[in-house]
């Protein structure tokens, strides 16, 4: 295989977690007498532009289907986020009522209606029916196709080029990279501003988040390469913030190669650390193979564990990073018997190949498990303070990333 953005043939091995569904490619009841689609799974890094990869086996028509099942707004936490970076834009950016926003990933409106309220015009951009569906329904007008370059173009020419575009948590879930960030270029207005959240792969590899590879992901990013992949396709990064969402993240602050705003000291700062970690080097990628293994073998046991001294064991937030790691060690329903998920549309179905059953959040009242296990370890501290009530009457919590830890 070659790199997704230089073409370079990809020589470095990452992480391999074996094969697995797509994370968000949930079950329902009607379908488990039928087959699933299992993938490889394993990730590379390219040496010549330091962009790391899933290698090619799903598309993205297989992976961001007609029912997807991630809705943004069921976090707390993102929704506060989210309303605090359309606070911050609007400000910074001076965006007024005749200023157009635009999100690419729209996803079920979370954001956007934040810019609604404050009275900018805006459209999104969304690729999945179900999550396009809820978007409309709060008011948001939403575009319903894969965003690309001819698709930017093709609005810029219709008069709807945009002043500001968001794309949070989507640049990483890009099969064709270079084809998506030429979109923006083609969008964004002559002074126009382009924002990116990804989680950072620095983070990734220092705290050992290896649950963040799933197939949808097809990119793992370092201001390195996301650097690297903008000159090369009309943009310029001119800004960085590090976020602590989703275990550690990057907001790039991007605009035209020919606008001229001056780059910040914090991209030379970063680039300059990531340098100093390695990430431009191949050393940088060995051995974060053998933590994941330790991990997965240590939650293991722990269920087993569970499981030998009669305790109850369920799990709480179906999200793809716990399926990817259910998946990699191979736990089943006689080690977690289900799921806990506040999303309506989780409910009632099942986990990608675990097959464990995903039940809504009274069911944690009825049972009151012995152990809960956090499966989305970014949210612990907002899962934790949900169910404070069941561990102040002896549930005991677990994570398993970066590293086994019982509270």
């Amino acid at each position: 295989m070659n790199c997704r953005h230089c073409g370079t043939p990809l020589r470095t091995p990452f992480l391999d977690l074996g094969a697995a569904p797509p994370s968000n490619a949930y079950l329902h009841p009607e379908t488990l007498q039928a087959p699933e689609t299992w993938f490889p799974l394993r990730l590379m890094a390219c040496d010549a532009c330091w962009l790391v990869q899933t290698e090619d086996y799903a598309g993205r028509e297989a992976l961001f289907t007609d029912d997807y099942a991630y809705f943004s707004s069921f976090s707390d936490s993102w929704l506060t986020h989210s309303r605090n970076y359309v606070d911050a834009m609007t400000e910074r950016f001076g965006l007024l009522a005749d200023s157009m926003v635009v999100e690419v990933a729209a996803n079920d409106g979370y954001l956007l209606q934040y810019v609604a309220q404050a009275g900018i015009p805006n459209y999104g951009i969304e690729p999945t029916a179900s999550t396009a569906r809820a978007a409309r329904e709060k008011g948001i007008e939403i575009v319903e196709r894969f965003f690309g370059k001819a698709l930017g173009e093709e609005l810029a020419a219709a008069g709807r080029a945009a002043d500001l575009t968001a794309a949070n948590n989507v640049l990483a879930h890009v099969p064709d990279i270079n084809d998506f960030v030429a979109g923006f270029a083609a969008l964004l207005k002559p002074d126009g501003v382009s924002t990116f959240e990804f989680p950072h792969l620095l983070r990734m590899v220092a705290e050992n988040q290896f649950d963040t590879a799933y197939h949808e992901h097809y990119s793992y990013l370092s201001l390195i390469a996301v650097k690297r992949i903008f000159d090369a396709n009309g943009l310029q990064v001119f800004d960085v913030e590090e976020l602590s969402t989703h275990g550690g993240s990057l907001r790039v602050y991007a605009q035209r190669a020919d606008a001229a705003r001056p780059v910040s000291d914090r991209v030379t700062e970063l680039l300059a650390r990531e340098q100093s970690a390695g990430v431009d080097t191949v050393g940088y990628y060995a051995g974060f193979q053998a933590r994941a293994e330790r991990v997965k073998h240590d939650f293991t046991a722990f269920l087993i564990e569970q499981k030998r001294a009669g305790r109850t064991v369920a799990a709480y937030g179906a999200a793809a990073k716990g399926n990817t790691l259910l998946n990699f060690a191979g736990i089943r329903s006689d080690l977690i018997a289900y799921v806990v998920d506040r999303n309506p549309a989780k409910a009632g179905n099942f986990m990608p190949g675990s097959r464990i059953p995903i039940v809504g959040e009274d069911r944690l009242h009825e049972d009151r498990p012995d152990v809960i296990a956090i499966l989305p370890w970014n949210l612990r501290d907002e899962v934790a303070a949900q169910l404070a009530h069941l561990h102040r009457s002896g549930t005991c919590f677990v994570v398993a990333v970066p590293e086994l830890t019982i509270f």
